[in-house]
């Protein structure tokens, strides 16, 4: 069934959910689910809305045009999408081939709906891989000296393909500070421990030095900050004495996939909403 997902924040104040209620109402739109959250801290509101696309007594485009007015009067930071075009996903991948196997079968199943228009890598181990499921493999080096020239491309493709979000499935290179201001919020990452605990490279060998019980994974958006971003999901695993690197190391592998999964479905369903560093995800 064809939906709009409404998102919205602003200041908390009375008024706001009976004012976007009404307006939906008011043109005959079925409100299909609704969640919202206040947060007292911030003193910030945020809601999402789904409505029957073919409810509305008007097209999508001029229903934006008539909430406008409603969403400057609330000072919301707000959007619209329509389920009929599902979210397009450029995956970057170095050697690690786990998280991306997942979302290959996971894109073919349709276990949420997403595209990939093309898989990016700085190596070519996975180009048979890739391309026996029909989607583009795009291999860009990355040498001494290239690495601006490289990620002028890769932003070059994001935006040929008119992409919706950058996925990091285990790719192993930091990206430039001003590729993660202009995508903030678009750029998702899986970080393979459980943040803000074992930064960076090898984690698996920090938490068995550190005699860790519990391992586990990281969905963020990325920012300018090395594994900073806001946190979409998380996920653990129990361990103890008797587990070797190689043991957390399998163990991780796994919970690297279901958490990029759960965020990703966050992420295309548009369940996720931003505030500072942190997210409001309606699950």
């Amino acid at each position: 069934m064809r939906r709009y997902i409404l998102t919205l924040s602003c200041p908390d104040r009375p008024g706001v959910v009976a004012a976007v209620s009404g307006l939906i109402a008011q043109h005959q739109g079925w409100i299909t689910e609704a969640a919202q959250h206040s947060d007292d801290v911030e003193g910030w509101f945020f809601m999402r809305v789904e409505i029957q696309a073919d409810s509305l007594n008007r097209d999508l485009d001029a229903f934006r045009g008539e909430f406008a007015p409603l969403a400057e009067q609330f000072a919301m930071r707000w959007a619209i999408s329509d389920t009929a075009r599902k979210k397009r996903l450029l995956v970057l991948v170095s050697q690690h081939d786990h998280c991306l196997a997942d979302l290959l079968y996971r894109w073919r199943t349709q276990d949420f709906e997403f595209d990939i228009p093309c898989v990016i890598s700085n190596h070519e181990g996975l180009r048979d891989y890739v391309e026996w499921h029909g989607i583009p493999y795009v291999h860009l080096p990355i040498e001494t000296g290239n690495k601006a020239e490289v990620f002028a491309r890769i932003e070059g493709l994001y935006q040929e393909h008119q992409g919706d979000a950058m996925v990091l499935a285990r790719y192993m290179q930091i990206l430039p500070d001003e590729l993660c201001r202009r995508l903030a919020g678009r750029i998702i990452n899986i970080h393979h421990s459980f943040l803000p605990s074992f930064v960076g490279a090898k984690p698996y060998h920090q938490a068995f030095d550190r005699g860790v019980k519990l391992i586990g994974a990281t969905c963020h958006y990325v920012s300018g900050e090395l594994d900073a971003g806001p946190i979409i999901e998380q996920d653990v695993e129990r361990v103890d004495h008797s587990h070797g690197i190689e043991d957390l190391v399998r163990l991780g592998r796994d919970i690297e996939r279901r958490v990029l999964a759960r965020g990703l479905a966050a992420h295309c369903q548009d369940r996720v909403l931003l505030h500072k560093n942190k997210t409001v995800v309606f699950n």
